[in-house]
């Protein structure tokens, strides 16, 4: 008997997941973690205090199924003061147990067996999973190195009569891709053309660099009540373990979301949604600029770093992470090389062709994480430069 005997077919394939498996074998070979995405800091005291203060204050029971009035007036009002999209908190927020229930929620409610989601490769995993227990089927456009660009007649071709929605993540995991305009532009046109649902996953949309701006799909033309958006507090604000998500919809599409996320963790986190609250509400535009700026700088350190251990390295533009590709180092094999450099180096890393269909695009990629401190980035590039990886 195989351990999945039991899976349904929808989920055969999905196992462990990438993050699980590179996590254990840090813990396994006291290795740097530089695979998953999570700070090793915490986040704005104000936040924290908040948290336990709502705990004392006994607000440790179910909180309402749409979250607590206080935190989706702050999502709403995070909205319209970011970008200018104004979003009704009775019937237009929903607060979830993180991106990822949010997602997951969408896609069931949105996805009638047979409908077709087309998304860009690499994909977070999550999307395929939540795809399949929703019963659609994905359809991939591929980002292409070294650029991440994509190519419009791959994505008009991906888009079929079974086509039901979008998912695109900007800024992206695991390339740090930020979409341009222009590419939004198009992304918006087609699924007003096509009549399709777009699900954004913005998680990342404080974390850009360089002067790359973030463009909620929601804010172009047409797209206001056709676009699921999609974020959380983890990212923003280095609590990841909080698990407190948000969605902002039109009312119908709200409604849908909610159904079926009422049935997966019904609500969560009663006293982080009071923190969570404080926290949107509070900090000012300074805070998220300065997280930015030093995020920035982290990833500069890593950046550096990697070129000198002889990695290509594709510079990202947003999120926690940087891709690099192996064949400078006579690699080839991104999953192969991934579980043998612990071992080697006593850093870990992901390969990115877990997150690729087209395996051939993905097999020489792998990402690190760079929101880790500058003394833990310093000795893993460190340990990183100092092995012959040739060997």
């Amino acid at each position: 008997m195989t351990s999945q005997a039991f899976l349904t077919s929808r989920l055969q394939g999905f196992g462990t997941t990438i993050f699980a498996e590179m996590s254990a074998l840090a813990i396994a070979t006291d290795s740097i973690n530089l695979g998953q995405g999570f700070p090793d800091t915490d986040g704005p005291a104000l936040i924290a205090d908040a948290a336990i203060d709502a705990i004392r204050a006994g607000h440790n029971q179910y909180p309402p199924l749409l979250g607590i009035p206080e935190l989706r007036a702050a999502i709403a009002a995070h909205q319209q003061h970011w970008y200018d999209l104004t979003y009704d908190l009775e019937t237009e927020v929903l607060v979830t147990a993180g991106a990822t229930e949010a997602i997951a929620a969408a896609l069931i409610a949105l996805c009638e067996p047979g409908d077709e989601v087309v998304m860009f490769e690499p994909y977070y995993d999550s999307y395929t999973a939540g795809t399949a227990i929703a019963g659609a089927t994905r359809r991939v456009v591929t980002l292409r190195t070294p650029d991440y660009s994509f190519d419009p007649d791959e994505l008009r071709r991906s888009i079929t009569s079974r086509t039901k929605a979008v998912l695109l993540n900007s800024p992206h995991n695991p390339t740090g891709k930020v979409f341009d305009r222009a590419e939004l532009e198009l992304i918006a046109n087609l699924c007003v053309e096509h009549d399709l649902i777009a699900i954004t996953d913005e998680v990342y949309e404080h974390l850009t660099y360089d002067g790359a701006e973030h463009i909620p799909l929601a804010t172009l033309l047409g797209m206001r009540d056709r676009t699921v958006t999609i974020s959380s507090a983890g990212k923003t604000f280095s609590y990841t373990g909080w698990k407190i998500g948000w969605v902002c919809a039109a009312p119908d599409l709200l409604a849908a979301v909610r159904t079926a996320k009422q049935f997966l963790t019904y609500v969560n986190g009663a006293p982080f949604q009071h923190a969570v609250a404080v926290g949107l509400a509070t900090l000012p535009d300074a805070y998220y600029r300065d997280f930015a700026a030093d995020l920035q700088a982290r990833r500069d350190l890593l950046v550096g770093g990697l070129r000198a251990a002889g990695y290509e390295v594709l510079v990202p533009r947003g999120t926690y992470f940087v891709t690099v590709d192996i064949r400078p180092l006579g690699e080839t094999d991104g999953l192969a090389f991934c579980r043998s450099l612990p071992g080697r180096t006593g850093v870990v890393a992901v390969p990115n062709v877990v997150f690729y269909d087209d395996k051939d695009a993905g097999r020489s990629l792998v990402r690190f994480t760079f929101c880790k401190r500058r003394e833990v980035l310093e000795e893993a590039v460190t340990r990183l430069q100092t092995l012959n990886l040739r060997q």
